[in-house]
């Protein structure tokens, strides 16, 4: 679902002004493949004209001059298991051509085969940044704090959203458009990325530059490529990158992380202090970090822990379900049936569909049966 991967590091990132030149890939020594160049924005988004044949056959045809129309086909068509059927791969970041390949896809990728199809379609679609989410995953059993995309495909006034990731949580802003160079920069990120996580430093470095020249002000690509330089054993470099990313967001906790965990490394306590402070911050006033720090509490079994967090996580965005779903959690757990039962009635009314009411009605019509069960036990 990682719409853009940002990465930790044990230190950190930034061309500042004025700023270091940057390392040339022919610049890295021992790098003993050919690197991977590339791919241009045509190539990523390549309709292969089978699948525009089936999309004019399947959408075009039968939609009309429908717009609404057409978006339901074309739903049908992705989603369905009598079209693409695609199946959630968050290991690679494939290609327009690649996903209908093989039938696989991240979040980023399925965004870009659908605003591609919707295009062809002849739909005014987007790639829609989320920003950070929580998402939560069965297979793994783990929460994540991630970034997010999805599509936004306009249908008379109005813009429709199309997301393929079902294991969103809770998400901190609304959707908003980007442009087709933003959507490159995503997408390069993501391939710097995973090239670095193979080993292939010298294709990630050309990957991670790409992604800053379709728009150097993409942080997550600058704390990246300050990961990446220092890896290739460039801490200067790596700096000049983190300090270059926080320039434009100040508050970006993965690149202040990273740049911490650099002057603890070089010794330059000063400088840790400093940013050690910005860091901290940042996350007290972070809904979903108090919220991710519930969590372990919880884990630990420390519900005096767990139960500050969730409240504090409230404090911040009070209108997430989940929060007050997992501080009623913790009520119960610490014995607190009251507080508990007080906590779900506030996550049913929140609950954002019939599926999470549902849930959060029979947990709390179960909670009332076991206090009134409690109440006369204890009369006898």
């Amino acid at each position: 679902m990682f719409a853009s991967l940002t990465l930790a590091a044990t230190l950190a990132l930034a061309p500042a002004s004025p700023a270091s030149p940057l390392p040339d890939i022919t610049d890295i020594p021992s790098v003993p493949v050919t690197p991977i160049a590339p791919l241009t924005m045509e190539q990523v988004m390549a309709v292969p004209e089978e699948l525009r044949a089936e999309v004019h056959k399947r959408v075009v045809e039968p939609g009309g001059g429908s717009r609404s129309r057409k978006l339901d086909l074309l739903a049908a068509y992705v989603f369905g298991d009598d079209g693409l059927a695609l199946d959630y791969d968050n290991d690679y970041t494939r290609t327009v051509s690649e996903v209908y390949r093989d039938r696989k896809a991240n979040c980023l990728s399925f965004t870009l085969l659908f605003v591609a199809l919707a295009r062809e379609a002849g739909l005014d679609a987007q790639v829609q940044e989320v920003g950070e989410v929580l998402a939560w995953y069965q297979d793994e059993g783990v929460i994540y704090n991630a970034n997010h995309v999805n599509v936004g495909v306009r249908t008379g006034a109005q813009w429709q959203v199309v997301d393929v990731d079902t294991n969103i949580l809770a998400a901190r802003n609304r959707p908003f458009g980007v442009d087709d160079r933003r959507a490159m920069a995503h997408f390069h990120n993501n391939r710097g990325a995973e090239l670095m996580a193979d080993g292939d430093l010298a294709s990630a470095h050309l990957a991670l530059r790409a992604a800053l020249q379709d728009d150097p002000e993409f942080v997550p690509a600058w704390n990246n490529y300050g990961v990446l330089l220092l890896r290739m054993g460039d801490p200067t470099g790596a700096e000049h990158a983190y300090l270059t990313g926080l320039r434009h967001k100040r508050e970006h906790a993965a690149t202040l992380s990273n740049l911490v965990s650099l002057y603890r490394r070089t010794g330059d306590e000063r400088q840790q202090r400093r940013y050690e402070w910005r860091l901290d911050r940042v996350q007290r006033t972070d809904p979903f970090h108090q919220f991710m720090l519930a969590l372990e509490c919880e884990h630990n079994a420390n519900y005096e822990c767990a139960i500050t967090r969730y409240r504090r996580a409230i404090a911040l965005q009070g209108e997430e379900h989940q929060f007050h779903f997992g501080l009623a959690r913790v009520y119960f757990l610490s014995g607190d049936l009251g507080a508990a039962q007080r906590e779900l009635g506030r996550a049913l009314n929140l609950g954002d569909n019939d599926k999470v009411r549902s849930v959060y009605k029979q947990k709390l019509e179960s909670l009332r049966r076991w206090r009134e069960q409690a109440s006369t036990r204890l009369q006898h």
